[in-house]
């Protein structure tokens, strides 16, 4: 029996000219999925050469598969196109964008992520719920229709 339980995201360029979150300098998001029950966010990231996610840690699983350009993680490894990272729950990371290519980058965000102080504070605390309201507003402000990205 077929059912018919899936979601279709309509493609947008991968290159600056598509629709990107702008984030903060150099760094851009793309919505692809909110699950249900604040169980995470599957997205797009995309970060220019020299941009740095700093300090912080992941509540739940996260799944990333680099697209393009390169990003160098906390350890020293290069992660190239066609690379795959798997973090478990609890990890603490920091990593950035290297080459001198923008780094294109899918992941699957499960929980919530928390950008730690250098003592581990949380500094910043981002959730499913955060993420969803971050695409409403920019989905508003640019006066564009949102599409259904909830889980069901």
């Amino acid at each position: 029996m077929i059912n018919e339980r899936h979601t279709v995201t309509r493609a947008s360029p991968l290159s600056a000219d598509g629709l990107w979150i702008p984030e903060g300098p150099g760094k851009w998001s793309r919505p692809l999925r909110f699950l249900k029950d604040g169980r995470g966010w599957v997205e797009l990231m995309r970060l220019e050469p020299g941009i740095k996610l700093g300090l912080h840690r992941h509540t739940g699983e996260v799944h990333a598969f680099n697209l393009e350009g390169q990003r160098r993680l906390c350890t020293g490894e290069i992660v190239e196109p066609g690379d795959y990272v798997h973090e478990s729950t609890g990890n603490v990371d920091w990593w950035e964008a290297v080459g001198d290519k923008p780094l294109v980058v899918m992941v699957v965000v499960m929980g919530t992520v928390e950008y730690l102080g250098h003592n581990g504070e949380v500094k910043l605390r981002i959730t499913t719920a955060d993420r969803l309201a971050d695409y409403q507003r920019y989905c508003t402000e640019a006066g564009i229709e949102p599409q259904d990205l909830l889980e069901r």
